[in-house]
């Protein structure tokens, strides 16, 4: 199945759990979308897309910080109706993704 659609989506990070909507467009390969959070919110574009059934999505996006611009790093795995992966926050460390498809 298709990671194409919306995800409601929460991050675990080091200063605590933050959910939000996760847009995912699919195009062969290709992947872009948008995050939409109450605290941020941003988009993205050159993230990939691999596999046919399970698919593992790999995309960085920036945004807005307190301490300036930062990047997260996310790397994704979507079984059916289920996304889960892992997010670098930058100088903030790590931390896990979790959700479903809205």
């Amino acid at each position: 199945m298709s990671a194409d659609g919306t995800w409601n989506v929460t991050l675990q990070t080091p200063l605590g759990a933050r959910t939000g909507t996760l847009t995912l467009r699919v195009n062969g390969s290709a992947l872009s979308g948008v995050w939409a959070g109450p605290q941020r919110s941003g988009s993205f574009e050159g993230g990939s897309v691999e596999g046919d059934g399970d698919q593992t999505l790999r995309w960085e996006m920036p945004v807005r910080a307190p301490i300036g611009s930062i990047t997260i790093a996310c790397t994704a795995i979507v079984r059916g109706d289920e996304i889960e992966g892992q997010v670098k926050l930058g100088p903030f460390g790590g931390g896990t993704l979790a959700g479903k498809r809205a």
